[in-house]
Protein backbone atom coordinates (compact mmCIF):
# COMPACT_ATOMS: atom_id res chain seq x y z
CA UNK A 1 0.00 0.00 0.00
CA UNK A 2 2.76 2.08 1.01
CA UNK A 3 4.30 2.52 -2.35
CA UNK A 4 1.42 2.43 -4.39
CA UNK A 5 0.44 6.01 -2.48
CA UNK A 6 3.90 6.97 -3.27
CA UNK A 7 3.65 6.38 -6.92
CA UNK A 8 0.03 7.66 -7.15
CA UNK A 9 0.66 10.82 -5.39
CA UNK A 10 4.76 11.45 -5.29
CA UNK A 11 4.45 14.01 -7.81
CA UNK A 12 0.96 15.79 -6.98
CA UNK A 13 0.06 18.74 -4.99
CA UNK A 14 -2.62 17.20 -2.50
CA UNK A 15 -5.18 18.53 -0.41
CA UNK A 16 -7.29 16.85 2.26
CA UNK A 17 -11.39 17.76 2.27
CA UNK A 18 -12.23 17.60 5.46
CA UNK A 19 -10.47 16.39 8.66
CA UNK A 20 -12.86 14.20 10.53
CA UNK A 21 -12.19 10.23 11.82
CA UNK A 22 -11.32 9.39 8.26
CA UNK A 23 -9.69 12.57 7.09
CA UNK A 24 -6.79 11.85 10.19
CA UNK A 25 -6.48 8.37 8.81
CA UNK A 26 -5.83 9.68 5.92
CA UNK A 27 -3.55 12.48 7.15
CA UNK A 28 -1.63 9.82 9.17
CA UNK A 29 -1.12 7.64 6.62
CA UNK A 30 0.17 10.09 4.02
CA UNK A 31 2.75 11.64 6.46
CA UNK A 32 4.28 7.74 6.88
CA UNK A 33 4.53 7.71 3.31
CA UNK A 34 5.91 11.01 2.62
CA UNK A 35 7.43 12.50 5.85
CA UNK A 36 8.16 15.81 4.35
CA UNK A 37 5.71 16.61 1.38
CA UNK A 38 3.34 19.16 1.74
CA UNK A 39 -0.55 18.98 2.39
CA UNK A 40 -2.94 21.23 2.42
CA UNK A 41 -6.53 20.57 4.56
CA UNK A 42 -9.32 22.20 3.45
CA UNK A 43 -12.22 22.26 6.34
CA UNK A 44 -14.67 24.69 7.51
CA UNK A 45 -14.09 24.68 11.18
CA UNK A 46 -11.26 27.19 12.18
CA UNK A 47 -10.41 24.58 15.21
CA UNK A 48 -8.75 22.07 12.88
CA UNK A 49 -5.69 24.42 12.50
CA UNK A 50 -5.14 23.68 16.68
CA UNK A 51 -5.55 20.20 16.00
CA UNK A 52 -3.33 18.13 18.27
CA UNK A 53 -2.30 15.48 15.31
CA UNK A 54 -1.11 18.48 13.24
CA UNK A 55 0.27 21.12 15.60
CA UNK A 56 3.85 20.26 15.29
CA UNK A 57 3.75 19.52 11.40
CA UNK A 58 5.17 22.36 9.83
CA UNK A 59 5.23 20.83 5.82
CA UNK A 60 1.29 21.65 6.66
CA UNK A 61 -1.27 24.23 5.52
CA UNK A 62 -4.77 25.11 5.67
CA UNK A 63 -7.48 26.50 3.75
CA UNK A 64 -10.81 27.52 6.44
CA UNK A 65 -14.13 28.96 6.76
CA UNK A 66 -17.26 28.76 4.61
CA UNK A 67 -15.87 29.12 0.99
CA UNK A 68 -13.04 26.65 1.73
CA UNK A 69 -13.83 24.29 -0.50
CA UNK A 70 -13.96 26.78 -3.70
CA UNK A 71 -9.98 26.06 -3.26
CA UNK A 72 -10.03 22.35 -4.56
CA UNK A 73 -9.15 23.09 -8.32
CA UNK A 74 -5.71 24.83 -7.01
CA UNK A 75 -4.22 20.95 -6.64
CA UNK A 76 -3.65 18.28 -8.68
CA UNK A 77 -5.55 15.83 -6.19
CA UNK A 78 -8.04 15.96 -3.15
CA UNK A 79 -8.75 13.26 -1.26
CA UNK A 80 -12.40 13.75 0.15
CA UNK A 81 -13.75 12.80 3.53
CA UNK A 82 -16.85 10.80 3.12
CA UNK A 83 -18.73 13.89 5.28
CA UNK A 84 -17.81 16.61 2.82
CA UNK A 85 -21.55 16.63 0.66
CA UNK A 86 -20.81 16.48 -2.95
CA UNK A 87 -22.92 19.69 -3.63
CA UNK A 88 -20.38 21.88 -1.40
CA UNK A 89 -18.19 21.25 -4.44
CA UNK A 90 -19.03 23.66 -6.73
CA UNK A 91 -17.58 25.25 -9.95
CA UNK A 92 -16.03 23.56 -13.04
CA UNK A 93 -12.98 21.57 -11.20
CA UNK A 94 -10.93 21.41 -14.19
CA UNK A 95 -7.64 20.37 -12.89
CA UNK A 96 -8.51 18.90 -9.50
CA UNK A 97 -8.92 15.31 -9.54
CA UNK A 98 -11.45 14.58 -6.43
CA UNK A 99 -10.50 10.72 -4.82
CA UNK A 100 -11.54 9.47 -1.80
CA UNK A 101 -9.64 6.93 1.19
CA UNK A 102 -12.29 4.35 0.01
CA UNK A 103 -11.02 4.35 -3.25
CA UNK A 104 -7.05 3.94 -2.45
CA UNK A 105 -8.40 1.17 -0.74
CA UNK A 106 -9.93 -0.80 -3.24
CA UNK A 107 -7.62 -0.09 -5.52
CA UNK A 108 -5.01 -1.66 -3.62
CA UNK A 109 -7.40 -4.59 -1.73
CA UNK A 110 -10.47 -5.29 -4.05
CA UNK A 111 -9.92 -9.10 -4.68
CA UNK A 112 -9.86 -9.32 -0.70
CA UNK A 113 -13.29 -6.98 -0.37
CA UNK A 114 -17.18 -7.72 0.46
CA UNK A 115 -18.74 -4.29 -0.03
CA UNK A 116 -21.90 -3.74 1.06
CA UNK A 117 -23.94 -0.71 0.31
CA UNK A 118 -28.11 0.39 0.61
CA UNK A 119 -30.18 2.49 1.99
CA UNK A 120 -31.18 0.34 4.96
CA UNK A 121 -29.59 -2.79 6.08
CA UNK A 122 -25.91 -1.81 5.32
CA UNK A 123 -24.43 -2.12 9.11
CA UNK A 124 -26.65 -5.05 9.90
CA UNK A 125 -26.33 -7.31 6.60
CA UNK A 126 -21.83 -6.42 6.78
CA UNK A 127 -21.72 -7.15 10.52
CA UNK A 128 -23.66 -10.37 9.73
CA UNK A 129 -21.25 -11.27 7.21
CA UNK A 130 -18.40 -10.21 9.19
CA UNK A 131 -19.89 -13.06 11.81
CA UNK A 132 -20.67 -15.57 9.73
CA UNK A 133 -16.71 -15.12 8.22
CA UNK A 134 -14.99 -14.84 11.54
CA UNK A 135 -17.38 -17.97 13.18
CA UNK A 136 -16.45 -20.03 9.75
CA UNK A 137 -12.29 -19.29 10.68
CA UNK A 138 -12.14 -16.86 8.37
CA UNK A 139 -9.19 -14.40 8.95
CA UNK A 140 -11.73 -11.28 8.19
CA UNK A 141 -11.77 -7.45 9.18
CA UNK A 142 -15.14 -5.15 9.38
CA UNK A 143 -14.42 -1.50 8.31
CA UNK A 144 -15.81 1.41 6.21
CA UNK A 145 -19.15 3.31 7.30
CA UNK A 146 -19.13 0.71 10.20
CA UNK A 147 -16.60 3.26 12.25
CA UNK A 148 -13.10 1.88 10.91
CA UNK A 149 -11.74 3.76 8.59
CA UNK A 150 -10.32 1.72 5.90
CA UNK A 151 -6.79 2.58 6.34
CA UNK A 152 -6.79 2.20 9.63
CA UNK A 153 -6.30 -2.11 9.41
CA UNK A 154 -3.74 -2.26 6.60
CA UNK A 155 -1.17 -3.04 9.05
CA UNK A 156 -3.97 -6.49 9.80
CA UNK A 157 -4.21 -7.49 6.19
CA UNK A 158 -2.81 -10.26 5.26
CA UNK A 159 -3.05 -12.13 2.20
CA UNK A 160 -6.28 -14.95 3.25
CA UNK A 161 -7.84 -11.87 4.81
CA UNK A 162 -11.45 -11.29 3.90
CA UNK A 163 -12.07 -7.45 4.35
CA UNK A 164 -15.93 -6.50 4.82
CA UNK A 165 -16.58 -2.81 4.34
CA UNK A 166 -19.78 -1.10 4.83
CA UNK A 167 -20.13 1.59 2.23
CA UNK A 168 -22.21 4.25 2.11
CA UNK A 169 -23.31 6.63 -0.71
CA UNK A 170 -20.61 9.62 0.22
CA UNK A 171 -17.56 6.96 0.06
CA UNK A 172 -18.89 5.51 -3.21
CA UNK A 173 -19.22 8.56 -5.29
CA UNK A 174 -15.74 9.23 -6.61
CA UNK A 175 -14.92 5.30 -6.44
CA UNK A 176 -13.17 3.99 -10.02
CA UNK A 177 -12.69 0.88 -8.26
CA UNK A 178 -15.28 -1.49 -6.35
CA UNK A 179 -15.25 -4.84 -4.32
CA UNK A 180 -14.68 -8.61 -5.57
CA UNK A 181 -18.24 -8.80 -4.37
CA UNK A 182 -20.72 -6.06 -3.69
CA UNK A 183 -24.44 -6.54 -2.31
CA UNK A 184 -26.70 -3.80 -2.95
CA UNK A 185 -29.54 -3.81 -0.55
CA UNK A 186 -31.95 -1.17 -2.01
CA UNK A 187 -31.99 2.40 -2.65
CA UNK A 188 -34.85 4.82 -1.03
CA UNK A 189 -34.74 8.82 -1.05
CA UNK A 190 -32.21 9.95 1.61
CA UNK A 191 -29.28 12.15 2.06
CA UNK A 192 -31.38 14.49 -0.46
CA UNK A 193 -29.44 17.46 0.90
CA UNK A 194 -25.93 16.18 -0.03
CA UNK A 195 -26.48 15.97 -3.38
CA UNK A 196 -27.74 18.05 -6.32
CA UNK A 197 -30.39 15.11 -6.95
CA UNK A 198 -32.04 11.59 -5.91
CA UNK A 199 -30.84 10.15 -9.71
CA UNK A 200 -27.08 11.48 -8.37
CA UNK A 201 -27.67 9.46 -5.04
CA UNK A 202 -28.91 6.77 -7.14
CA UNK A 203 -25.73 6.58 -9.37
CA UNK A 204 -22.89 6.62 -6.30
CA UNK A 205 -24.65 3.57 -4.56
CA UNK A 206 -24.97 1.96 -7.77
CA UNK A 207 -20.85 2.46 -8.26
CA UNK A 208 -20.21 -0.30 -6.07
CA UNK A 209 -21.16 -2.39 -9.15
CA UNK A 210 -20.08 -0.22 -12.19
CA UNK A 211 -16.37 -0.74 -11.70
CA UNK A 212 -16.02 -4.54 -10.86
CA UNK A 213 -15.01 -6.57 -13.63
CA UNK A 214 -16.01 -10.32 -15.23
CA UNK A 215 -14.89 -12.39 -12.10
CA UNK A 216 -16.56 -10.36 -9.73
CA UNK A 217 -19.93 -10.85 -8.55
CA UNK A 218 -22.62 -8.18 -7.86
CA UNK A 219 -25.74 -9.29 -5.77
CA UNK A 220 -28.96 -6.92 -5.51
CA UNK A 221 -32.85 -6.92 -4.40
CA UNK A 222 -34.68 -7.50 -7.39
CA UNK A 223 -37.54 -6.59 -5.63
CA UNK A 224 -36.23 -2.85 -5.06
CA UNK A 225 -38.44 -0.80 -7.37
CA UNK A 226 -35.35 2.04 -7.54
CA UNK A 227 -32.99 -0.76 -8.10
CA UNK A 228 -34.83 -2.87 -10.79
CA UNK A 229 -35.54 0.72 -12.78
CA UNK A 230 -31.38 1.69 -12.45
CA UNK A 231 -30.11 -1.93 -13.66
CA UNK A 232 -32.61 -1.51 -16.44
CA UNK A 233 -31.51 2.19 -17.20
CA UNK A 234 -27.29 1.78 -16.92
CA UNK A 235 -24.98 0.06 -19.23
CA UNK A 236 -24.81 -3.89 -18.59
CA UNK A 237 -22.12 -4.69 -15.64
CA UNK A 238 -19.42 -6.70 -16.14
CA UNK A 239 -19.72 -9.04 -13.04
CA UNK A 240 -21.94 -12.05 -12.47
CA UNK A 241 -25.01 -10.43 -11.52
CA UNK A 242 -27.12 -12.75 -8.29
CA UNK A 243 -29.98 -11.54 -7.45
CA UNK A 244 -31.89 -12.34 -4.24
CA UNK A 245 -35.78 -11.84 -3.64
CA UNK A 246 -37.73 -14.64 -1.43
CA UNK A 247 -39.89 -15.12 -4.60
CA UNK A 248 -36.80 -14.99 -7.01
CA UNK A 249 -37.28 -17.57 -9.92
CA UNK A 250 -34.24 -16.55 -11.58
CA UNK A 251 -31.69 -19.07 -12.70
CA UNK A 252 -28.49 -16.86 -11.38
CA UNK A 253 -30.08 -16.06 -7.78
CA UNK A 254 -30.44 -16.40 -3.84
CA UNK A 255 -34.14 -17.43 -3.11
CA UNK A 256 -36.69 -18.98 -0.47
CA UNK A 257 -37.45 -22.63 -1.83
CA UNK A 258 -39.25 -25.10 0.74
CA UNK A 259 -38.39 -22.59 3.80
CA UNK A 260 -34.43 -23.04 2.67
CA UNK A 261 -32.72 -20.27 1.51
CA UNK A 262 -30.99 -21.40 -2.05
CA UNK A 263 -27.93 -20.16 -4.43
CA UNK A 264 -28.68 -21.03 -7.82
CA UNK A 265 -25.65 -20.59 -10.28
CA UNK A 266 -24.15 -22.31 -13.02
CA UNK A 267 -27.32 -24.43 -13.04
CA UNK A 268 -27.16 -26.24 -9.73
CA UNK A 269 -28.54 -25.22 -6.54
CA UNK A 270 -27.29 -25.02 -2.98
CA UNK A 271 -28.78 -24.93 0.17
CA UNK A 272 -27.26 -22.44 2.60
CA UNK A 273 -29.86 -21.63 5.33
CA UNK A 274 -33.19 -23.08 6.71
CA UNK A 275 -34.91 -20.77 8.20
CA UNK A 276 -37.19 -22.64 9.99
CA UNK A 277 -34.52 -22.80 12.40
CA UNK A 278 -35.04 -19.05 13.29
CA UNK A 279 -34.36 -15.65 12.14
CA UNK A 280 -32.56 -14.09 14.57
CA UNK A 281 -32.94 -10.41 13.07
CA UNK A 282 -36.93 -9.42 13.10
CA UNK A 283 -38.46 -8.50 10.51
CA UNK A 284 -39.63 -9.16 6.38
CA UNK A 285 -36.86 -6.46 5.71
CA UNK A 286 -33.83 -8.55 7.46
CA UNK A 287 -34.60 -11.50 5.56
CA UNK A 288 -33.47 -9.76 2.73
CA UNK A 289 -30.09 -8.77 4.69
CA UNK A 290 -29.65 -12.46 5.61
CA UNK A 291 -30.27 -13.91 2.08
CA UNK A 292 -27.65 -11.24 0.75
CA UNK A 293 -25.58 -12.54 3.63
CA UNK A 294 -25.31 -15.59 3.38
CA UNK A 295 -24.80 -15.58 -0.73
CA UNK A 296 -21.72 -13.50 -0.31
CA UNK A 297 -20.78 -16.05 2.23
CA UNK A 298 -20.84 -19.08 0.46
CA UNK A 299 -18.75 -16.97 -2.86
CA UNK A 300 -16.40 -16.19 -0.15
CA UNK A 301 -15.60 -20.16 0.54
CA UNK A 302 -18.08 -20.11 3.47
CA UNK A 303 -19.70 -23.76 3.75
CA UNK A 304 -23.38 -24.32 4.04
CA UNK A 305 -22.87 -25.57 7.58
CA UNK A 306 -20.66 -22.66 9.10
CA UNK A 307 -23.27 -19.88 7.30
CA UNK A 308 -26.20 -21.56 9.16
CA UNK A 309 -24.34 -21.94 12.25
CA UNK A 310 -23.30 -18.43 11.89
CA UNK A 311 -26.64 -16.77 11.11
CA UNK A 312 -28.13 -18.66 14.30
CA UNK A 313 -25.49 -16.71 16.79
CA UNK A 314 -25.72 -13.72 14.95
CA UNK A 315 -26.98 -11.00 17.45
CA UNK A 316 -28.81 -7.42 16.20
CA UNK A 317 -27.52 -4.08 16.56
CA UNK A 318 -28.30 -1.28 18.57
CA UNK A 319 -30.81 1.42 18.06
CA UNK A 320 -32.80 -1.09 15.43
CA UNK A 321 -35.47 -2.93 16.42
CA UNK A 322 -34.05 -2.70 19.91
CA UNK A 323 -36.39 -3.53 22.56
CA UNK A 324 -35.60 -1.02 25.22
CA UNK A 325 -37.58 -2.71 28.44
CA UNK A 326 -41.35 -3.53 29.64
CA UNK A 327 -41.51 -0.31 31.87
CA UNK A 328 -45.00 0.46 33.65
CA UNK A 329 -46.79 -1.65 31.44
CA UNK A 330 -45.85 -0.01 28.58
CA UNK A 331 -42.92 -1.86 26.11
CA UNK A 332 -40.77 0.20 24.47
CA UNK A 333 -38.53 -0.11 21.49
CA UNK A 334 -36.03 1.94 20.04
CA UNK A 335 -35.51 2.04 15.73
CA UNK A 336 -33.59 5.22 15.93
CA UNK A 337 -31.65 4.05 12.80
CA UNK A 338 -34.82 4.55 10.88
CA UNK A 339 -34.34 7.93 9.34
CA UNK A 340 -36.36 7.18 6.01
CA UNK A 341 -40.66 6.34 6.08
CA UNK A 342 -39.90 2.54 3.70
CA UNK A 343 -37.91 1.83 7.38
CA UNK A 344 -40.94 3.08 9.77
CA UNK A 345 -43.19 0.98 7.78
CA UNK A 346 -40.64 -2.18 8.22
CA UNK A 347 -40.42 -1.54 11.72
CA UNK A 348 -44.52 -1.33 12.60
CA UNK A 349 -45.03 -3.85 10.40
CA UNK A 350 -42.39 -6.29 12.43
CA UNK A 351 -43.82 -5.34 15.74
CA UNK A 352 -47.42 -5.71 15.20
CA UNK A 353 -49.14 -4.05 18.37
CA UNK A 354 -47.36 -0.17 17.99
CA UNK A 355 -49.60 1.59 19.69
CA UNK A 356 -47.37 4.61 20.01
CA UNK A 357 -45.22 5.71 16.98
CA UNK A 358 -42.40 8.70 17.37
CA UNK A 359 -41.93 10.56 14.01
CA UNK A 360 -39.63 13.56 13.17
CA UNK A 361 -36.59 14.93 13.08
CA UNK A 362 -34.06 17.28 11.13
CA UNK A 363 -36.12 17.77 7.74
CA UNK A 364 -34.28 17.07 4.55
CA UNK A 365 -37.49 17.51 2.26
CA UNK A 366 -37.64 13.51 1.79
CA UNK A 367 -41.46 12.64 0.56
CA UNK A 368 -43.15 10.78 2.71
CA UNK A 369 -46.57 10.28 0.55
CA UNK A 370 -46.06 6.33 1.12
CA UNK A 371 -46.72 7.07 5.15
CA UNK A 372 -49.53 8.76 5.51
CA UNK A 373 -51.79 5.68 4.29
CA UNK A 374 -49.90 3.12 6.15
CA UNK A 375 -50.72 5.04 8.90
CA UNK A 376 -53.99 5.65 8.42
CA UNK A 377 -54.81 1.23 8.72
CA UNK A 378 -51.42 0.43 10.71
CA UNK A 379 -54.02 0.58 14.05
CA UNK A 380 -51.92 3.16 15.71
CA UNK A 381 -53.74 4.82 18.30
CA UNK A 382 -50.85 7.63 18.90
CA UNK A 383 -48.37 9.55 16.86
CA UNK A 384 -46.00 12.06 18.75
CA UNK A 385 -44.02 14.64 16.75
CA UNK A 386 -40.69 16.19 16.96
CA UNK A 387 -38.49 18.64 15.01
CA UNK A 388 -38.88 20.07 11.52
CA UNK A 389 -39.05 17.00 10.17
CA UNK A 390 -42.14 15.70 12.69
CA UNK A 391 -44.04 19.38 12.34
CA UNK A 392 -44.32 18.96 8.36
CA UNK A 393 -45.12 14.81 8.70
CA UNK A 394 -48.19 16.38 11.74
CA UNK A 395 -49.63 18.81 8.88
CA UNK A 396 -49.41 17.03 6.05
CA UNK A 397 -51.29 13.75 7.82
CA UNK A 398 -54.08 16.26 9.24
CA UNK A 399 -54.54 17.60 5.62
CA UNK A 400 -54.07 13.83 3.88
CA UNK A 401 -56.80 12.65 6.64
CA UNK A 402 -55.69 11.44 10.68
CA UNK A 403 -58.90 10.14 11.17
CA UNK A 404 -59.50 8.66 15.02
CA UNK A 405 -55.46 8.96 15.44
CA UNK A 406 -54.10 11.62 18.58
CA UNK A 407 -51.42 14.08 17.92
CA UNK A 408 -49.42 15.25 19.70
CA UNK A 409 -46.28 17.49 19.66
CA UNK A 410 -42.94 17.44 21.33
CA UNK A 411 -40.48 19.90 22.12
CA UNK A 412 -37.42 17.51 23.64
CA UNK A 413 -37.03 13.47 24.27
CA UNK A 414 -38.04 13.92 28.16
CA UNK A 415 -41.32 15.37 26.52
CA UNK A 416 -41.93 12.63 24.45
CA UNK A 417 -41.77 9.82 26.63
CA UNK A 418 -43.62 11.88 29.10
CA UNK A 419 -46.42 12.35 26.34
CA UNK A 420 -46.08 8.35 25.32
CA UNK A 421 -46.02 7.20 29.00
CA UNK A 422 -49.42 9.02 29.65
CA UNK A 423 -51.08 7.41 26.18
CA UNK A 424 -49.59 4.56 25.35
CA UNK A 425 -52.10 1.39 26.09
CA UNK A 426 -51.12 -1.12 28.66
CA UNK A 427 -49.55 -4.49 27.08
CA UNK A 428 -49.11 -2.36 24.19
CA UNK A 429 -45.59 -1.05 22.38
CA UNK A 430 -44.16 2.70 22.31
CA UNK A 431 -42.12 3.05 19.50
CA UNK A 432 -39.19 5.01 18.39
CA UNK A 433 -38.90 5.11 14.29
CA UNK A 434 -38.86 8.58 13.40
CA UNK A 435 -38.65 8.48 9.28
CA UNK A 436 -36.02 11.61 9.78
CA UNK A 437 -32.60 12.56 10.48
CA UNK A 438 -30.98 13.42 13.92
CA UNK A 439 -29.09 16.32 12.95
CA UNK A 440 -30.98 18.75 14.29
CA UNK A 441 -30.88 17.40 17.94
CA UNK A 442 -28.06 15.45 18.19
CA UNK A 443 -24.88 14.52 16.30
CA UNK A 444 -26.34 11.18 14.96
CA UNK A 445 -29.22 8.67 15.56
CA UNK A 446 -26.74 6.72 18.02
CA UNK A 447 -26.70 10.00 20.24
CA UNK A 448 -30.56 9.73 19.35
CA UNK A 449 -31.24 6.37 20.60
CA UNK A 450 -28.95 7.10 23.32
CA UNK A 451 -30.75 9.58 24.99
CA UNK A 452 -34.73 8.16 23.92
CA UNK A 453 -33.49 5.01 25.87
CA UNK A 454 -31.93 7.13 28.81
CA UNK A 455 -35.26 9.10 29.58
CA UNK A 456 -37.61 6.09 29.19
CA UNK A 457 -35.83 5.01 31.95
CA UNK A 458 -35.49 7.83 33.95
CA UNK A 459 -39.75 8.40 33.70
CA UNK A 460 -39.77 4.58 34.10
CA UNK A 461 -37.39 3.57 37.42
CA UNK A 462 -39.57 0.60 38.33
CA UNK A 463 -38.38 -2.23 36.16
CA UNK A 464 -41.10 -5.16 34.81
Amino acid sequence: MHEMISSLFGHSTLALLGFGREGQSTYDLLRKVFPQKQITILDESEKVRNHPALINDANLSFITGRDCMLAIDGFDVAIKSPGIPSNTLTGELKHVRITSQTDIFLQCYRQQVIGITGTKGKSTTASLVYHILKEAGKHTLLVGNIGVPPFDCIDDIRADSVVVMELSSHQLEYVTHAPHIAILLNIFQEHLDHYHSYEDYQHAKFNIGTFQGAGDYFIYNSDNEALRLLIGQSEPLSSKMLSFSPGSGSASAIQIADQWIELHKDGKATSLYDIRQGQPLQGHHNLYNIMAAAGACYLAGVTPGQISSGIRSFKGLEHRIEPVGDYDGIVWYNDSIATIPEATIEAVKTLLTVDTLILGGFDRGIDYDILYPFLQTSGISNLIFIGAAGSRIMSEFTAYGSGNIHLYQAEDYMQVVAIAREVTQKGKICLLSPAAASYDMFRNFEERGNTYKKNVRELNPSHV
